[in-house]
């Protein structure tokens, strides 16, 4: 990825201090998303990543990850899969727990997410990185589906927190911007 894209993008993302808690430097994307050209030339940017690695889908991380895979399962011409807040879903569902700050939450895959093929190379992919929880518990959705992850993808890493190593001790990590 170019520089002059990175510093685009980074200058299209908002900042909202003390959201959702105190404390918290927020990173929204949906300014990104006010930007067609940008945003296009930044799906080029992960298509061309990703298209000659024989990528079978892409799976998106609830709710931005949702904007960034289908946009990018399109650019690739492969299919798009969905995991979700628990309880989202309307079919059978394989479901994962992971650990927040204080408490707990799960998330979840269609069980016949892959249209039950097993071994197909997915890209796991987010807006953002932070402690890697939902991140890890994706990859043990697609683990248990017996698809291989390639790569997990997030538009931005935060490297004051642990996710990204935690990530790359399983998977290939990508983060596009590092902040």
């Amino acid at each position: 990825m170019n520089e002059t894209l990175k510093e685009e993008l980074l200058q299209s993302i908002r900042e909202v201090k003390d959201y959702p808690k105190k404390g918290i430097l927020f990173k929204d994307i949906t300014t990104l998303l006010n930007y067609p050209k940008l945003f296009n030339k930044l799906i080029d940017a992960l298509k061309k990543r990703y298209l000659a690695l024989n990528i079978d889908f892409i799976v998106g991380i609830e709710a931005r990850g949702f904007i960034l895979g289908s946009a990018l399962a399109y650019a690739l011409g492969v299919g798009f899969v969905p995991v979700r807040k628990k309880g989202k879903l309307p079919a059978h569902t394989l479901s994962q727990s992971y650990s927040l700050e204080y408490g707990s939450d799960s998330i979840e895959i269609h069980s016949d997410a892959f249209r039950g093929v097993k071994g197909v190379r997915v890209v796991l992919i987010d807006d953002l990185l932070a402690t890697g929880g939902t991140a890890l518990a994706s990859l043990e959705l697609i683990k248990a589906l017996q698809a291989e992850c390639i790569e997990a993808c997030f538009l931005i890493g935060l490297k004051e927190l642990p996710g990204i190593q935690l990530l790359e001790e399983r998977v290939k990590t990508f983060c596009l911007l590092e902040c």
